[in-house]
């Protein structure tokens, strides 16, 4: 009577085994400015992987850095600027040897196209400007530091306004809630329709994009979360950044 019991119970097993619930998952949590980018990677991947899903977590690289720190999965972070990627280091949350850089990008004005403004000590005249704000998004951070090294910071004081991602202060300029926002220059490319690039802002004015990246100490222990990372560093994966307006040297 207790072999057919070990043989159900052997058939579960092995259904279980199979279940999806049991295939790999890779949790990413990226910097918003690089969504089509992993997007496509992740697509890519998974085609090859077939045993593989993605987790994606896009938004500005504070807030993903403390939902990691709150305990969010994550198995790879992607910010952008290293703050938030030292900040994760500091707490021993990210596996610190895996860091590495792998991108770069550009700020730029973008606006509505009848506007009359090709540099940034113009931005003055406008009545409404949008910004990542500075707390969590790095694109609000190099835009103040773009604003202090111009000597208008004060002056713009009041005409701000704040965005909880850099996708987010894009899409008020699409709208055309605000005059013009300050943004990376791939996403004014690839993802605005409304809004033109007006200017690209000196370089010698804030620090440049960068990307960092790292597996998270939970990331480590995945071993498909640590093979995907590999793919990051690959030449696949520079053709995909390059075709998407990144920098990657």
């Amino acid at each position: 009577m207790k072999k057919p019991v070990n043989i159900f119970i052997a058939a579960a097993v092995l259904l279980c085994l199979a279940s999806p619930l049991f295939a790999g998952e890779i949790n990413l949590s990226v910097a918003a400015s690089l969504k089509e980018v992993f997007n496509e990677l992740a697509d890519s991947y998974a085609k090859t992987h077939p045993g593989v899903s993605f987790r994606k977590n896009y938004g500005a690289s504070g807030a993903l850095a403390k939902q990691i720190e709150n305990g969010g999965p994550a198995d790879i972070f992607v910010s952008a600027n290293s703050e938030w990627l030292d900040y994760l280091n500091s707490r021993k949350l990210t596996d610190g040897a895996s860091s590495a850089v792998l991108a770069y990008n550009v700020l730029v004005f973008a606006g509505r196209p009848d506007l009359k403004i090709t540099a940034i000590q113009e931005v003055v005249k406008l009545d409404k400007i949008a910004i990542g704000s500075p707390k969590s998004v790095p694109a609000g951070e190099y835009a103040m530091a773009a604003l202090k090294k111009a000597g208008i910071d004060r002056q713009l004081e009041k005409k701000l306004v704040m965005a909880k991602d850099v996708r987010e202060c894009l899409l008020y300029a699409e709208r055309g809630e605000v005059d013009g926002a300050f943004v990376y220059k791939t996403d004014a490319q690839q993802v605005a329709k409304a809004a033109k690039i007006l200017f690209t802002v000196p370089q010698g004015y804030y620090p440049r994009v960068t990307y960092p990246m790292a597996l998270t100490v939970a990331g480590a222990k995945n071993r498909d979360a640590t093979a995907f990372y590999a793919v990051l560093k690959s030449a696949e994966a520079q053709a995909v950044l390059k075709k998407h307006g990144f920098v990657v040297k």
